[in-house]
């Protein structure tokens, strides 16, 4: 049975980005509920003994989308609160020259990045991602959508489902986004690019 992560920094770290009440929800409901159905989906069921990335490869390519969606969440939602920081960081020097290789520089990297995350229509995510050769890429991933199922490395994300600004932003996505910028844990970034 899976279970969920606990939050890696206090649920009152970051109230400029997101306040202790969006984290009650969205790490206390949302992905919790996630959990729960996937425990509930797979109890009794090839399944059940599976790593959380075999379930979800398994489940979508099996069109399972009762346990792809809750199982796929879970990943994003536990790589996601990884993802953040509550102290300012800097991009590290290796990380930032494969960025600037690609996209001419670390804000040129953040624009495009933000530029997607915001124009993603409904809900779902923005990754950056490296292929199996190791090239860099921003995927736009609707709903449930996961680089797990591309066969991509997953080094950051964000979650731009409506519940994980929707109490302090209301719907400004934009402006969400743009303080994600203050809270990345590029020191997790850079680990994953390793």
């Amino acid at each position: 049975m899976f279970e969920l992560p606990n939050l890696p920094f206090a649920k009152d770290s970051m109230p400029d980005f997101c306040s202790a009440e969006t984290f009650d929800f969205h790490h206390g409901k949302h992905h919790a509920g996630y959990v729960s159905k996937l425990n509930t989906a797979i109890e009794g069921t090839d399944y059940a003994n599976k790593e959380l990335e075999e379930v979800i490869k398994t489940s979508h390519a099996e069109n399972n989308l009762a346990i792809f969606n809750n199982a796929a969440q879970h990943f994003n939602h536990s790589f996601f609160w990884e993802t953040l920081s509550p102290e300012k960081q800097e991009v590290p020097a290796d990380l930032a020259e494969k960025l600037t290789a690609k996209f001419g520089s670390v804000e040129a990297f953040q624009t495009e990045f933000t530029d997607k995350a915001t124009k993603l229509f409904g809900s779902g995510w923005a990754w950056l991602v490296t292929d199996a050769s190791g090239n860099l890429e921003i995927l736009q991933m609707s709903n449930a959508g996961t680089p797990v199922t591309e066969g991509k490395t997953p080094l950051l994300t964000i979650d731009v489902w409506e519940h994980a600004y929707y109490i302090d932003f209301r719907n400004a996505r934009p402006d969400f986004i743009a303080k994600f910028w203050d809270h990345v844990n590029w020191g997790k970034v850079g680990e994953r690019l390793e």
